[in-house]
């Protein structure tokens, strides 16, 4: 049997993935909203978080804003769209102070398996984003981390478009099946970097659902089991 091509480079969602263990932004909205005292189910909650997102990439201001304030105007514009009774009580600050502490607390978990993964594979962060991925990054003390930053905001193509990831490869200098792709999303990160070529890792918690169509290469919990498993693909490699 050939051998894979030796890995050269990694390319990882940020919301859902960087900032958290495998939760993307609204359950994790969800969670700080009920916390607050919202009585909204998650189904009719979600397509609320949607609509604010779609608000927070209109915003003149858009492109300057850093991670907390991203946050911050997300939280503001989803309050706005609550029930009106429940809009007069629950602040912004009540959704976006636990949701920033928490993503803090992850993505300084994070910050040195990144680190050390970059010492050792070009990295680059593929996000559906608002324009302002680098500032968040910035913020957070990554970009430095980051060969390669792709914003959807920015480049005005989103996952699951294969032409997001083909230009983050080109950017890279590699090619897909020197790549890994790692996301929490099997629709948007998984499947359309593995019709490319691309190796694939999910994030996803342990109690959620794998469907059967479309696997990833891989599955982890949290991105710290990311060095163990390169480690072993690359003695396959050899």
């Amino acid at each position: 049997m050939t051998a894979r091509p030796e890995t050269e480079a990694l390319l990882l969602d940020f919301g859902g993935t960087i900032d958290a263990d495998g939760v993307h932004w609204a359950p994790r909205f969800y969670e700080a909203y009920r916390a607050a005292g919202g009585a909204l189910p998650y189904p009719a909650f979600e397509p609320l978080v949607t609509a604010a997102d779609v608000a927070l990439g209109r915003l003149p201001e858009i492109r300057a804003l850093g991670f907390r304030a991203t946050i911050d105007a997300h939280a503001r514009l989803l309050c706005t769209l609550l029930p009106a009774s429940e809009a007069a009580r629950i602040a912004p600050t009540r959704l976006a102070d636990p949701f920033h502490a928490e993503a803090l607390a992850t993505v300084r978990r994070h910050r040195p398996v990144l680190e050390r993964l970059a010492a050792g594979y070009r990295l680059a962060v593929v996000s559906n984003f608002t324009g302002n991925l680098d500032p968040c990054l910035t913020e957070l003390d990554l970009i430095r981390l980051f060969t390669v930053t792709v914003d959807s905001g920015v480049l005005g193509i989103s996952k699951p478009d294969p032409r997001i990831f083909l230009h983050a490869l080109a950017a890279l200098e590699t090619r897909p099946d020197r790549a890994w792709m790692i996301g929490d999303n099997l629709a948007a990160d998984i499947r359309p970097a593995a019709g490319l070529g691309m190796r694939t890792v999910w994030v996803a918690p342990a109690g959620r659902t794998q469907p059967p169509d479309g696997p990833p290469t891989a599955r982890v919990e949290r991105i710290e089991e990311l060095e163990d498993l390169l480690r072993s693909a690359s003695r396959r490699e050899r």
